[in-house]
């Protein structure tokens, strides 16, 4: 990764923004629609700034004037300046979608949002709102951290009762919740790679590594092909999984012959 993406929480909160013009304006309606208010340069509370100066030497003298203040500063058409980038958003409140480059490439990112504006539906945003809401009753159903996720993640998955592509998925938390049925287990899942390239896993390896809580790999595996396991899962270098097995889904990951 080229950054680290977060969520900041912008409201009430002062942004500086400098500069006037069309680049300008789609940052302040971006900062108002985040809850965020607009402030100038003097503004001594503000964390965060946005620099839309059309001349590179204002520019630079700008970003070097709020940065001695510990200002974090977004330097539009300037990746060599900024301290963060704006990513593209798909905006489904509470579920936000942000696609990034690290500057490389706005009309990319842009590109990438406007697909993925017309594969995610509406319905994503009530989905969000219901599980939120539900978050006492899956605790109390599923006491366990570790098995709660997983019961999400299998809820969650192509085809399952709350599988986010289906508009009718909000309808169905409450007899997710309700249902005993089909609890999911410990298991042991193997993956033989025809390749180093992370791209050549089918789409059924790649979800089974995204949802995978223990990893097991040969010492040699490629970096590229651990990454697409999810950060906190564990990842165990050796020769082959232990005979007693770890709690939840673990792959054991190898190359074919």
């Amino acid at each position: 990764m080229n950054g680290l993406p977060i969520v900041v929480r912008l409201a009430g909160k002062p942004v500086i923004l400098v500069g006037e013009g069309e680049a300008a304006d789609a940052k302040r309606i971006l900062i108002e629609r985040a809850g965020g208010h607009v402030v100038g340069l003097d503004d001594a509370d503000a964390r965060l700034a946005i620099v839309t100066a059309d001349d590179d030497t204002a520019a630079e003298s700008i970003v070097a004037d709020l940065r001695t203040r510990g200002v974090l500063v977004n330097a539009v058409d300037r990746p060599g300046l900024c301290d963060f980038t704006l990513p593209a958003i798909v905006d489904r409140s509470p579920l936000l979608v942000a696609i990034s480059t690290g500057g490389a490439s706005a009309g990319l990112a842009a590109a990438v949002r406007q697909r993925l504006e017309l594969l995610l539906p509406a319905s994503l945003g009530p989905l969000a709102t219901a599980l939120q809401n539900a978050r006492v009753a899956m605790r109390t159903r599923w006491p366990d951290g570790a098995a709660r996720r997983r019961a999400l993640g299998a809820a969650l998955s192509e085809g399952a009762i709350l599988d986010p592509l289906r508009a009718d998925a909000v309808d169905g938390v409450e007899a997710w919740l309700a249902d005993r049925a089909g609890e999911a287990s410990d298991m042991l899942v193997t993956i033989r790679l025809r390749s180093d390239d992370p791209d050549d896993l089918t789409l059924g390896e790649a979800r089974a590594l995204a949802a995978a809580d223990t990893l097991f790999h040969r010492p040699d595996m490629p970096p590229a092909i651990l990454a697409r396991a999810r950060a906190d899962a564990a990842r165990i270098a050796c020769d082959a999984p232990p005979a007693a097995l770890p709690s939840g889904l673990s792959i054991d990951l190898e190359r074919a012959a």
